[in-house]
């Protein structure tokens, strides 16, 4: 615990600095949604700026995020500036969307990355090293939106396989198969590493066989870089998640947020994006412990 301290502390910093910059960086866009509501004709001049006192909006940035975060640490989000409804009732209602696409793409992604990997280690000679390869590549070099569009264009549009908007498929499928991607490769050279070492080559000698030796010694020896891994690409799936919602119209935290920029919706916006800061590095701080328990070198002497 004493070793983890400081990761639970820069964690947290972390999330206190992304926070206070998302406050600032959504209040440098021109307008807000009092302005939106006054351009539609729901408000009048007078009614804009008795709206702007009434929420806090008038005052300086840095007193807004005193009372704003003094309130979110008691639970309360605020009100919509659009909808007057409270912030934690809309993200209440549309979390269970976001967290089912995230955890079975975080699943089925893990899931693909062992397989592949595993594979790999022990039939070396066969495709799937090469399969590895090109599965990160794929997932380098072609963002997943460009996936999302190209998949409503020939399962929906053309073939009429699957809905265009409103359906789970598709996006478990682009988002599990890029954190694969990602995850294979490394864990493949951990692999591989750890097959060369003598322990390795002992067990070898005793005649266990190469899937036995790999899923009984040389699997458990890499579980650390598995968990780094995980935690590294868990802030891609999550703004991966943010888009393939908006894609496929799914009614998620990313669709609210997509529509609260729009709609210049400020505590919205800061509610959204300080929920999945918190959300993805809470995750890191998780793999990074993981990590540490299944490999006690790192953090020893001043490693990692």
């Amino acid at each position: 615990m004493g070793r983890a301290l400081p990761v639970i502390l820069r964690q947290l910093g972390t999330a206190l600095a992304v926070v206070l910059v998302v406050f600032v960086l959504v209040r440098t866009i021109p307008g807000d949604a009092i302005d939106v509501l006054g351009i539609e004709g729901d408000l009048t001049e007078e009614e804009m700026a008795d709206r702007r006192s009434e929420l806090g909006l008038d005052r300086p940035w840095l007193a807004q995020f005193r009372l704003w975060a003094g309130a979110a640490l008691e639970g309360d989000l605020g009100l919509s500036l659009r909808f007057n409804r409270p912030v934690s009732e809309m993200l209440l209602y549309a979390a269970p969307s976001t967290l089912t696409l995230a955890s079975l793409s975080l699943l089925l992604g893990v899931t693909l990355a062992l397989v592949l990997a595993v594979g790999a280690a022990v039939f070396p000679s066969g495709i799937l090293p090469g399969l590895v390869q090109a599965v990160n590549v794929w997932s380098i070099a072609v963002p997943t939106f460009v996936v999302g569009l190209a998949s409503i264009l020939v399962f929906s549009v053309w073939l009429g396989w699957l809905p265009v908007r409103g359906q789970m498929l598709s996006p478990v499928l682009i988002l599990a198969l890029d954190m694969a991607g990602q995850i294979a490769k490394p864990l493949h050279e951990e692999l591989k590493e750890v097959a060369a070492s003598p322990f390795i080559r002992t067990a070898r000698a005793k005649g266990l066989g190469r899937l036995v030796i790999v899923l009984r010694h040389v699997l458990p020896n890499a579980a650390g870089v598995l968990a780094s891994m995980t935690g590294l690409v868990l802030g891609g799936l999550v703004g991966g998640a943010l888009t393939m919602e908006v894609l496929f119209g799914l009614p998620g935290l990313g669709t609210i947020a997509f529509q609260a920029i729009a709609g210049r919706d400020y505590p919205v916006v800061q509610a959204v994006i300080a929920v999945f800061a918190v959300g993805v590095i809470a995750a890191n701080l998780a793999a990074d412990l993981a990590h540490r328990w299944a490999d006690p070198r790192v953090g020893r002497d001043g490693v990692g």
